[in-house]
């Protein structure tokens, strides 16, 4: 069993799927940073002072108990996260596609198929005309 183990760890697609899913790993924490700390601060002064990563409604609200400590947390949609989430996707998606298009035009294009050769008369058109021979 270990040595079928080795031998399935030890192929190319596995590593090289465990490489791209370090690299991606890594990637996405580039493009969250990226999207939090670059891109969302100007469009948040261009909404007049909006911080994105506070943007929630309150379902609700956090109880305290008399020291001022939180007792229960409070219940929020917190929808400018998800709008960070989405640009950060948008990101993502975008660089793959950018990727995977530079990769294609790496590739040679692949040759025209043939045209198939005329298949002939059928085996009906053929009896028709053996018929119409006999015949005469």
């Amino acid at each position: 069993m270990w040595s079928e183990f080795k031998a399935f760890i030890l192929r190319g697609n596995v590593l090289e799927l465990a490489v791209a899913v370090i690299v991606a790993g890594a990637f996405g924490t580039i493009v969250t940073s990226f999207t939090n700390d670059i891109i969302m601060p100007p469009i948040g002064m261009l909404l007049g002072g909006v911080d994105f990563s506070d943007l929630a409604m309150t379902l609700q609200a956090a109880e305290m108990n008399d020291a001022g400590e939180v007792v229960k947390e409070a219940v929020q949609i917190r929808y400018g996260a998800f709008i960070q989430t989405i640009i950060n996707f948008l990101i993502i998606a975008f660089a793959i596609f950018m990727l995977l298009k530079a990769y294609k035009s790496t590739q040679e294009p692949e040759p025209e198929a043939a045209p198939a050769p005329d298949p002939g008369p059928s085996t009906e058109d053929l009896l028709a005309e053996i018929r119409d021979l006999l015949k005469k």
